[in-house]
């Protein structure tokens, strides 16, 4: 396991909503990040991964990065200082410490709602991100490609992704409690984002029918619209359609749009009494609920109501981790191959510079076709020769044991010193 692999996190486990939001990186924000790690720190494979429950950053470097990296989260959200945030960072600089915490992110096993599938998008998505930057190498494709296969034993092999628990769907399920004694409840969904598209899906299963779905770019929420068999209004009456609202559902981030206590108050007594914010940064105003009656929801209040699905869920985690295990098993065999592989390079360099100084002192005096026949032979005795070091190198990386004969290898042919043909 590459041990300078590290790991930069925030998540709900550890820090309330606000400060959650506060570091919050919407597209733009982590592709920024990402530059701007690049420019000022030496890391590499670095991941930037933020949703509406975490905000981490998976590096690799020698040095601890992470006073740095704060800094520049920092800078990219416009704080002052971090003294306000900083605390609420984990660091992990174990290697394969760093690795687990993100196979068990990206899987779901660390999800609010656990098994959320959102979150392997959301992965997927950073990855992609970190590849336009150019920050991924070798180490880091092969972990996160090793994390989507392990993520389809997990879809295939257990019940972990089976079943509605999700945000979304218990989303749903809130409203339709929230609800309950309301004829015909009128619901207001704003964004039609990933989470608020999987909402308006979700309401389709619900005997709660009335959705109206506002977007800034109309057409998608048109098209969500008459997928969701909702209607469609424009954002520029979303005010209007917010006051004959019972509940209102807000996706969009904060820093867009802002639904605020003065402006819900001047609505009077037919204001809605329901808000769910699932933005983040949130979008609701929480002081909202000191005007009577109204109530605000964000997605640390939604819990799970699939009570079946979540614990058919849970009852799959021991499966999901001896699998995840397998996985980890694995990519660290292929790290160790990795690591013998320049060992075994600069030995075959040093082999090839002895077999081409050899044969610069009888070249001369054979023929063409004794020196075609001489090539052959001597380049089929080095890769013999190199064959039995490779298999046995091999086997020790299987044991643990790699580090004792690379280093008994580089200390017989002096592999440090760079080859000189002559």
């Amino acid at each position: 396991m590459q041990t300078s692999f590290k790991a930069l996190t925030l998540s709900y486990k550890h820090a309330p909503i606000a400060v959650r939001e506060a570091v919050a990186l919407n597209e733009i924000g982590c592709r920024n990040l990402l530059d701007k790690i690049k420019e000022f720190t030496l890391a590499q494979d670095v991941l930037v991964l933020s949703t509406c429950n975490r905000t981490e950053v998976y590096y690799a470097a020698e040095q601890d990065y992470s006073k740095e990296i704060i800094k520049l989260i920092a800078l990219e959200k416009g704080f002052i200082a971090t003294g306000e945030i900083g605390p609420y960072f984990m660091h992990l600089d174990e290697g394969q410490e760093a690795v687990q915490h993100l196979f068990n992110v990206a899987i779901g096993l660390e999800s609010q709602v656990v098994g959320d599938m959102q979150i392997m998008n959301q992965v997927k998505n950073a990855y992609q991100w970190a590849a336009d930057a150019n920050m991924v190498g070798p180490f880091l494709h092969r972990l996160l490609h090793t994390i989507f296969f392990t993520n389809k034993r997990v879809v295939n092999e257990t019940a972990f992704k089976d079943g509605a628990a999700s945000v979304s769907y218990a989303t749903v399920e809130l409203v339709e409690e929230l609800t309950r004694k309301i004829e015909n409840p009128n619901v207001l969904m704003l964004g039609v984002g990933e989470i608020g598209a999987n909402v308006c899906d979700n309401f389709q299963k619900s005997e709660v029918r009335n959705i109206t779905i506002a977007n800034r770019t109309h057409h998608k929420a048109l098209e969500l619209a008459q997928k969701c068999k909702a209607t469609a209004i424009y954002w520029e009456n979303v005010w209007e359609a917010m006051a004959i609202a019972d509940v209102v559902i807000s996706s969009v981030p904060g820093d867009c749009f802002f639904v605020s206590k003065e402006v819900v108050e001047k609505m009077g007594e037919k204001r809605p009494a329901y808000f769910v914010d699932l933005s983040m940064p949130r979008s609701i105003d929480s002081a909202l609920e000191e005007l009577a009656g109204t109530k605000v929801f964000n997605v640390d209040n939604i819990k799970n109501r699939a009570t079946e699905a979540l614990g058919n869920r849970l009852a799959a985690i021991s499966a999901v981790r001896e699998i995840i295990t397998e996985a980890m098993d694995e990519f660290q065999a292929w790290t160790r191959d990795m690591g013998m592989s320049p060992a075994l390079q600069q030995f075959k360099n040093r082999l090839e510079e002895i077999r081409q100084r050899e044969l610069a002192r009888y070249m001369k005096q054979l023929g063409d076709q004794e020196r075609e026949l001489v090539e052959t032979i001597t380049k089929n005795i080095l890769n013999k020769i190199v064959k039995m070091p490779a298999l046995e190198l091999k086997a020790a990386c299987q044991r643990g044991e790699s580090e004792a004969l690379i280093e008994g290898l580089s200390a017989l042919f002096n592999l440090e010193k760079a080859p000189q043909l002559v």
